[in-house]
């Protein structure tokens, strides 16, 4: 009896597996069962006879829901970037963390610390702060106080004489310039490092705004003659570090835009007279640390405009004044491609445009925006030069031809240089290295003179000089002739 249950069973087995097939196409097994428990698979439940039960069944059962994925920490399904944990692009398995272990119980962590070379504290690799000039800001760079001076040595023999060198090359005969038969130089505060904007009021005589590094004050200085031989001066705002720049409204009045280091703002002060014996007090920007590297000009409109770099989001920013006095100002990013906006200069295009030359961090490039509208609420941006690292330390005006020229340092090859933009929005420019004798063309500024010329003011690092370059023509280049 055993052995023909267990022939009984094999068949049915065996009729199972032939049967599969026929199943696939609706994924139910139909079997017809009779009352001394055999069992026979069919195919057509209508096949089992009176004295036979109807069995069926599913091959598969219904889909579950789907699971939750490890890395899907609020059970939404959707890939957020802060479950990401390992932030490679890829929401996975390397994303998913076990709970924390029951080690000690970690601190917060400290807030980071400053970079030895960091001088000013501000995060920012500025080019004075690369004191050995290899273009690396690290540990060589770190100087830590002077030590005493150690005792004399003994001194030595003298050495024996040598010999008479060879008679060097005539030099080049020197240029014949103009030149005043005395200049006059005036101290006008000895109260502390100062860093200035200079402008001339609407009485003929110079305003110089500056910063106090002492006190860390802006203060401004109003001369009493043209050649500024004595000056009022005054502090105007007291509450922390700033940086500054200064031009006349028109209203007469001279009004500042400056960086408060202290809270990270962009501030501007309106005077209130012409000596600026005290000014109206405003914070246009306090969005993240921005007011670093402030130009600023009056618009076309009669309004100031002020370029600036916003240094928490590293971008180009522009804020066009509502009124004379910058109550209040719109603001606008132009430009956010990268780590931009240092070194802002601004002044107004022919056209009656602000237009504004800064250096490129990212690529460093020397670029251009020129506004769309008297509010630059756009700008078009044009890179006039890009070969090396080159943009730094930039001014700009317009040239009597109403072109934009722009002066510039070039840190690959430590020269001065000059773009002469071939239209008004500078989207291409003739450029020329005017000084390449040394480490020259740091802190530039640039201005026309009464001969329609350039006239550039800049520093000569290697030897420590302010020097000047004036132009044969107004686009800085030696025998330049039209064709």
């Amino acid at each position: 009896m055993k052995t023909k249950l267990t022939i009984m069973i094999v068949i049915a087995l065996l009729a199972a597996s032939a049967t599969w097939a026929l199943a696939q196409t609706d994924g139910v097994i139909y079997a017809c069962v009779m009352k001394n428990g055999t069992m026979r698979i069919v195919s057509d439940p209508a096949e089992c006879m009176k004295n036979e039960t109807l069995l069926s069944w599913n091959i598969m059962g219904p889909k579950g829901d789907p699971g939750l994925a490890c890395w899907d920490l609020d059970g939404d399904g959707i890939q957020d970037l802060e479950e990401d944990i390992n932030l490679d692009g890829v929401w996975d398995a390397a994303d998913c963390k076990g709970p924390p272990g029951t080690g000690p119980i970690q601190g917060p962590p400290g807030s980071s610390g400053l970079a030895c070379w960091d001088l000013n504290g501000n995060g920012i690799q500025d080019l004075e702060e690369d004191i050995n000039l290899d273009g690396v800001w690290d540990a060589a760079d770190c100087k830590g106080p002077q030590g005493e001076t150690g005792p004399t040595g003994a001194e030595g023999a003298q050495g024996p004489q040598g010999e008479i060198g060879p008679m060097g090359p005539t030099g080049p005969v020197a240029n014949r310039q103009l030149v005043p038969e005395a200049n006059s130089f005036t101290n006008l505060d000895s109260a502390g490092d100062v860093g200035t904007s200079i402008t001339i009021g609407a009485d003929g005589l110079p305003v110089i705004s500056y910063y106090d590094a002492t006190n860390l004050d802006l203060k401004v200085a109003h001369c009493s003659d043209l050649a500024c031989s004595s000056a009022a001066l005054k502090t105007l705002d007291s509450a922390g570090d700033v940086g500054t720049s200064i031009t006349i409204g028109a209203d007469g009045l001279p009004v500042i835009s400056y960086f408060d280091a202290t809270n990270h703002d962009l501030k501007v002060a309106h005077c209130s007279d012409l000596t600026c014996s005290s000014a109206a007090l405003k914070t246009l920007d306090s969005a993240g640390d921005v007011g670093y590297y402030t130009s600023i000009t009056i618009g076309a409109d009669g309004l100031p405009v002020i370029s600036y770099s916003d240094s928490s989001n590293h971008d180009l920013k522009v804020a066009h004044c509502s009124d004379l006095a910058c109550s209040s100002a719109a603001l606008k990013a132009l430009d956010s491609a990268g780590y931009v906006g240092y070194y802002t200069s601004i002044t107004i295009g022919a056209d009656g445009l602000p237009v504004i030359s800064y250096y490129d961090y990212t690529n460093h490039d020397l670029k251009v925006a020129h506004c769309s509208d008297l509010a630059c609420s756009s700008a078009a941006l044009a890179t006039p030069d890009s070969d090396g690292d080159v943009g730094y330390y930039t001014s700009i005006t317009i040239g009597a031809d109403g072109l934009p020229v722009i002066s510039y340092y070039d840190a690959t090859n430590l020269d001065l240089k000059v773009a002469h933009c071939s239209d008004l929005a500078c989207s291409s420019a003739a450029l020329k290295a005017l000084d390449s004798a040394g480490y020259v063309g740091y802190y530039t500024s640039i201005t026309i003179g009464a001969d329609g010329l350039p006239v550039i003011s800049y520093l000569d690092w290697a030897n420590g000089d302010l020097k000047t370059a004036h132009c044969a023509n107004a686009f800085c280049t030696p025998y330049f002739r039209r064709r």
